[in-house]
């Protein structure tokens, strides 16, 4: 016990040394950057039990379609949205319209040059999308064979180092279209005038009602959905990362990693084509505590136990996601990072995700074999969405059910 206690210091100590020793912002300081949701909160033990209690009850109680719906937002997610998201004064960062509003306000204030390259970007970048969406689906089926011990013959199960493997490539993926999407929306900003700076600065980065609610603009027609998807976000996180800190982009919600067992598709399926919806930020928390409820004592210290098998690869994220930020704010001030750096250190992000998540499958395989009807009814209920795919999800965007993924290789 005093080894355990000893190394659990040490590795606390370690992760408040390395977050004291994040660089200094490159950027001009701005006001309200100091919100209540921090990468210490995202990384605490508190957070991740309960968010991976609430993937857990999503997996147990969800089937393969609802895995694989994904928010296309957490996919090179570098630029401060989502710590402007769970940090605005107005409370309304998990509404739905949240990120039209604001990225209505920049388009309205880009010149026709600009908006176009952004335009262009999205286009460039659609197969990328899709390709890293269709890589998860062979993932997803793999988890989900593991979890209900459909395994291939003569398999022991999930390969470790397969999935670690494969989530690294997966990664990869990302790299290039964060990389990509720094260079243009880089080169969009140091192109801004004068006067599209103060329109800019009129708009505060921690108080959405400051944003006025105008009319979206983009024609629609001229690009497919995904396109159009893509040109929202990028005129987003323009704003967010302009106007925020290297803080914002470094931070990333307690549920960005191990995203392929439904949690998504639980949370935010009620929110689809809602416009005004706002998404509850207590469910993860109140149904993750509850989930653990009603497993046993046993059970229970299962999933508890992956807290500490996950810290090292969360301060190794933080760690990765620092070094990625600081480089890719080189193009904000018109500057070029290192390409084959930032995809190499990426691909490592994709090494994380991939073992906790392996660790996790593991776990929750071993206690779905366990659980009695009992404790299913109860789960069942806790789900509180009898509403599941018929088919499956590239990103949130339903298609069939897919018949012909080989996923063979991570077993």
């Amino acid at each position: 016990m005093k080894l355990k206690s000893l190394l659990l210091f040490f590795s606390m100590s370690y992760a408040a040394e390395m977050l004291a020793q994040q660089p200094e912002d490159p950027t001009p300081k701005r006001k309200n950057d100091h919100g209540a949701y921090t990468i210490e909160q995202a990384i605490s033990d508190n957070a991740q039990l309960y968010t991976i209690s609430f993937n857990s009850l999503a997996f147990i109680t969800g089937n393969y379609g609802a895995d694989c719906f994904f928010p296309p937002g957490k996919v090179a997610d570098f630029f401060g949205f989502q710590y402007m998201r769970d940090n605005d004064s107005n409370k309304m960062g998990h509404n739905t319209d949240f990120l039209t509003k604001i990225a209505t306000n920049v388009i309205s204030i880009l010149h026709e040059d600009q908006l176009n390259k952004m335009i262009a970007l999205a286009k460039e970048q659609e197969e990328i999308y899709t390709e890293f969406a269709k890589k998860r689906l062979v993932l997803i089926k793999a988890f989900r064979l593991s979890l209900e011990g459909n395994i291939p013959k003569n398999s022991k199960g999930l390969n470790k180092d397969a999935v670690i493997n494969y989530c690294s490539e997966l990664y990869a993926l990302d790299g290039t279209l964060s990389y990509r999407r720094a260079e243009v929306i880089g080169g969009i900003v140091s192109s801004l005038t004068p006067e599209q700076i103060q329109a800019m600065d009129k708009l505060n980065f921690g108080n959405s009602n400051s944003w006025p609610m105008l009319p979206e603009t983009l024609h629609k027609e001229s690009m497919s959905h995904r396109a159009n998807v893509g040109v929202m976000t990028y005129a987003s996180e323009l704003f967010s990362w302009y106007k925020g800190s290297l803080k914002a982009d470094i931070y990333f919600c307690p549920e960005r990693h191990g995203t392929y067992f439904g949690g998504f598709y639980l949370k935010d399926y009620p929110a689809m084509g809602n416009h005004g919806y706002s998404i509850s930020t207590t469910l993860t928390g109140d149904a993750g505590k509850a989930f653990l409820e009603i497993l046993n004592l046993e059970q229970r210290e299962m999933v508890k136990n992956l807290i500490p098998l996950q810290k090292n690869n969360l301060l190794e994220i933080v760690k990765i996601r620092t070094s990625v930020s600081t480089l890719l704010r080189k193009f904000l001030s018109g500057g070029k990072a290192d390409r084959s750096e930032v995809i190499e250190l990426v691909k490592n992000y994709g090494k994380q995700d991939g073992e906790m998540s392996w660790n996790m499958v593991d776990v929750l395989t071993r206690i779905n074999q366990q659980l009695t009807l009992a404790q299913r009814e109860k789960l069942k209920k806790l789900r509180n969405l009898e509403i599941l795919p018929k088919g499956a999800y590239i990103f949130s965007d339903l298609i069939s059910l897919p018949e012909d993924i080989d996923c063979k290789g991570l077993f």
